[in-house]
């Protein structure tokens, strides 16, 4: 058992002092995650990688309702997650002081890992149609999160999904022609 599985389960027994042990065990690659999202984030934004992080962190282990996480690749899970939900928030938040736009084509492509943040509709479309593949096949929609707002790669996304790295190609291949389909159906009918 992981030093950081260890501790989470410290956190899940009410230890209030685990999680600040936890903080810089998970902080730098919570960071690097961050990072990677935010990367395509127009320089001057309100959200950096550094308060993506906290605010995830925050959600994770600052509230009275702790999740269970059964190991470490378990936590990073929900910390893609929650980086997404904040991503979400923050794109409806300048949606709505844009107030309107138009719809564009957004196709998703093996090599995008990431989305551009700048693009409020295309992240707002993405996360609809996440949500729908999550109603009728939520492994391939934490996939998708682990690897495109998370940017993991594919071993990384098998490890923490505990499955086999070619059963991620498989399925990213299947959660991308879905998303796909999903998107551009908005766009063409």
């Amino acid at each position: 058992m992981s030093e950081v599985t260890q501790i989470l389960n410290q956190i899940q027994q009410g230890d209030a002092a685990a999680a600040a042990d936890l903080l810089p065990l998970v902080y730098t690659e919570l960071r690097r995650l961050a990072r990677h999202k935010m990367k395509s984030e127009a320089a001057g934004q309100a959200l950096q990688p550094t308060a993506l992080v906290h605010e995830a962190y925050v959600r994770l282990v600052g509230s009275e309702d702790l999740p269970k996480w059964d190991n470490r690749g378990h936590f990073f899970a929900a910390a893609a997650e929650a980086m997404r939900r904040i991503l979400i928030e923050n794109a409806r938040r300048r949606q709505s002081l844009k107030r309107g736009g138009d719809r564009k084509r957004f196709e998703v492509a093996e090599d995008d890992a990431i989305i551009d943040a700048g693009d409020v509709d295309e992240l707002l479309d993405l996360d609809s149609a996440l949500t729908k593949l999550a109603l009728c096949e939520p492994e391939m929609s934490k996939l998708v999160e682990l690897r495109y707002f998370a940017g993991l790669s594919v071993e990384e996304s098998a490890e923490v999904l505990g499955v086999s790295p070619r059963t991620v190609k498989r399925n990213w291949a299947f959660a991308r022609a879905w998303l796909g389909r999903e998107l551009n159906s908005d766009v063409e009918g």
